[in-house]
């Protein structure tokens, strides 16, 4: 499927969800980018073999409030971002989320899966192209450490109809953290065995505080599974087809 995604999905407390193709990508950090970190690399081919649906935006407040029934965020307003949730917290959410919708269908992406949706058939820094100064158009970033989120879809989406992707709040991802890619999987599944003992696990897409680079389609952040519920971390959802 080439350019934005016309295929969409609304459940049943109005969250919705695009349509995303199966397809293959390169993964991570390209070899001549700037500013990246050693945790994007090596750059690797991933085959996505299913296609999927994902949130259109990172899960809201008035939805977060209808299933768990109360709101934990620091930046308030019901079509901002659901924030200071952790994974576990995000978990909570799916379990109660498949438990209403009547299936099992509803779990975080893998950091694969979410990457190909941010880059939507590019190969470029960011979603859009390679020059951050065209961030500003497309994402929340690099603000007051005062000012929080901002509400959903303000800014212009990917190519496949996402909205903020880039910036506005870091997104949990399934994946258990790694500091490179050295035995990732290549099928788009989440990465979840771990020899560490720790419980960490992986963020996406940069947050209103972040600075350009950290807002790139391969940049990636982690924190523990129950630990800081931070204001800068939300999730976005993917529901299987």
């Amino acid at each position: 499927m080439e350019g934005k995604s016309e295929e969409t999905y609304v459940n049943s407390i109005g969250m919705e969800f695009v349509s995303i193709p199966a397809g293959e990508f390169d993964m991570g950090s390209l070899e001549d980018e700037k500013n990246w970190y050693r945790n994007e690399r090596p750059q690797h081919r991933v085959k996505i073999g299913k296609a999927f649906h994902i949130g259109k935006y990172a899960v809201k407040q008035k939805e977060w409030i209808e299933i768990m029934g109360f709101n934990p965020s620091r930046s308030k307003g019901d079509d901002h971002p659901v924030d200071k949730v952790s994974w576990s917290d995000a978990q909570d959410f799916i379990s109660k989320l498949n438990e209403k919708e009547g299936t099992d269908k509803y779990r975080l992406p893998s950091e694969a899966e979410w990457e190909y949706a941010c880059r939507a058939q590019t190969s470029t820094r960011y979603s859009f192209g390679d020059d951050d100064a065209e961030l500003t158009e497309h994402a929340w970033y690099d603000v007051d450490e005062s000012t929080g989120s901002s509400s959903s879809g303000q800014k212009k989406p990917n190519p496949w109809g996402l909205y903020d992707m880039h910036g506005n709040l870091w997104e949990w991802m399934q994946d258990r953290y790694h500091d490179s890619y050295e035995g990732a999987p290549t099928d788009g599944s989440a990465w979840e065995e771990d020899d560490s003992g720790k419980d960490i696990y992986v963020l996406r897409g940069g947050a209103w505080s972040t600075r350009a680079e950290g807002c790139r389609s391969a940049s990636r952040y982690y924190y523990p599974a129950d630990g800081r519920r931070s204001r800068r971390s939300g999730f976005r959802l993917l529901m299987e087809i």
